[in-house]
């Protein structure tokens, strides 16, 4: 009936606003612990997307820098190669550079400055010429030998004249035999036979100790000569091994003595005049 259904309407009704007031109820109750749930959904949905984009934004960064760094180490790497082949060229051109300079060095020295047989032919002459040399250094030191035997024998033969000079008391006479001359010899000493050919000269005049004279005074005694002959002066003019002195030593015979001991006195050795290769 219509009254039923108006019933049955206005219960309706009054049902659906009870749910309607309880439901508004219930969210009024909730509301805020809900804006709270779908605050935190949301914040965290979108720190998700964010960390998801800049997770992807880090993979792509991620790509871009490795093709970047590989395309660099690459060209570096090229760029090494090249270095590394130009400084092996190098090498190389420089080996080969030192091998032909020293080629043509070694043969340019060879031929040039220091020839084999120009070499040898300088040793050969330097040789010859060491010989040569050599030889005459022989014969000088020969030379010079013999005249250093001479000198001493000279040396030898005044200082025996002197000594008979100064010994001429020991002389033998005819009545009493001397000290050299001994009878039980067969022949007379040396000495005896230097003290024969030594004339003493007896001083003229004596000086005083205490006074000096003005002009210097003459040789009281003798000078010798040698007896043995030098070989440079074989070609000299000889002289007479025993000079006579006077009584009375005068300026004239010091002149001779002197002019007599030049002739006899050895000369210096002269070295051979010789022209020697080059």
């Amino acid at each position: 009936s219509p009254i039923a259904r108006v019933k049955r309407y206005k219960e309706m009704l009054f049902i659906k606003e009870c749910f309607i007031f309880s439901y508004f109820r219930l969210e009024e109750a909730t509301r805020q612990q809900e804006y709270r749930a779908a605050l935190r959904i949301q914040s965290w949905f979108r720190g998700y997307r964010v960390r998801f984009y800049i997770r992807h934004l880090h993979e792509k960064a991620v790509i871009i820098q490795k093709i970047w760094r590989g395309f660099r180490a690459r060209a570096r790497c090229r760029q090494m190669v090249m270095e590394a082949y130009f400084v092996m060229k190098m090498n190389f051109y420089n080996e080969m550079a030192i091998r032909i300079q020293r080629r043509w060095r070694g043969f340019y020295v060879r031929k040039y400055i220091h020839s084999f047989y120009s070499r040898k032919s300088y040793l050969e002459r330097i040789s010859r010429t060491n010989e040569l040399v050599r030889g005459e250094m022989d014969q000088l030191e020969e030379l010079q030998k013999k005249e250093r035997v001479c000198l001493k024998k000279v040396k030898e033969q005044k200082a025996k004249l002197y000594q008979a000079y100064r010994w001429h008391h020991l002389l033998s006479t005819k009545r009493c035999p001397g000290v050299f001359n001994s009878p039980f010899r067969l022949a007379p000493h040396e000495m005896e036979l230097l003290l024969r050919q030594v004339k003493y000269q007896a001083p003229t005049k004596l000086v005083p100790r205490d006074c000096t004279p003005l002009t210097p005074a003459a040789p009281t005694l003798p000078s010798f000569h040698e007896t043995v002959e030098s070989p440079r002066s074989k070609t000299r003019a000889g002289c007479s091994p025993r000079p006579i002195p006077s009584r009375t030593p005068s300026t004239k015979q010091q002149v001779r003595w002197s002019s007599i001991e030049g002739a006899h006195r050895c000369p210096p050795p002269k070295p051979p005049l010789t022209k020697y290769a080059s």
